[in-house]
């Protein structure tokens, strides 16, 4: 278990939210709420907005209406979600030339914040079961490993807020383990998670948010 400073007490709230791409509605009148130590998990078939939800959350997409923010940060800190979660979407975010190694060392020092102190990235490689590709391209990787880099820098700049796109994707069932142990330590910490899955993640105690087909 690698120690983890505990988080403020924050709360993730949307209200009557609603989301388009290409002209089409895929979410309307959407509104919950996730408090500190808690785990929302998005269901729902392909096509149903789930990814969409996850990156309008992350701040990567405007919504067309409805607010998103959060509350029980300081006076002088942002309210963006975006500006105070980590995003793990499909795409592992990885530069092949760089070594597992440097491509956390990157990480951590670009996401890195005032207040939120990470661990090293070999000992996030470690947690992740890759160190022992600490220094291979990450080009050389397999898919499970480019998983497990993109994983790893939650733990190199911690964020309270973990937005996650199928994170188990391409995972053996070892890693997948140590996953949820990691979700969990989160939690306990008073983080909280946003996931979208079409597979259990182990987290026994997470509520549902199932979105409907689109139309």
């Amino acid at each position: 278990m690698l120690p983890i400073k505990p988080f403020p007490r924050l709360c993730l709230g949307a209200e009557n939210l609603v989301i388009e791409r290409g002209g089409r509605r895929l979410v309307s009148g959407l509104s919950f709420r996730v408090d500190a130590g808690e785990a929302l998990v998005v269901t729902g078939p392909n096509g149903a907005g789930k990814s969409t939800l996850l990156r309008v959350l992350a701040g990567l997409l405007p919504q067309a209406s409805g607010a998103l923010k959060i509350e029980g940060l300081a006076a002088d800190d942002e309210a963006d979600p975006g500006q105070n979660a980590h995003y793990v979407g499909h795409a592992d975010a990885t530069k092949g030339a760089l070594t597992a190694r440097e491509n956390l060392e990157f990480w951590g020092a670009m996401l890195r914040r005032e207040g939120f102190d990470g661990v090293s990235p070999d000992a996030a490689l470690e947690r992740l079961s890759i160190a022992h590709a600490a220094t291979f391209p990450a080009a050389y990787l397999s898919a499970g490993q480019k998983r497990r880099l993109a994983l790893a820098r939650l733990l190199v700049a911690p964020r309270p807020v973990w937005i996650l796109d199928e994170p188990a994707t391409a995972l053996d069932a070892a890693t997948q383990d140590r996953l949820a142990a990691i979700m969990k330590e989160h939690l306990g910490a008073g983080g909280l998670i946003v996931a979208a899955t079409h597979a259990p993640l182990g987290l026994t105690n997470a509520r549902e948010l199932r979105l409907g087909a689109a139309a």
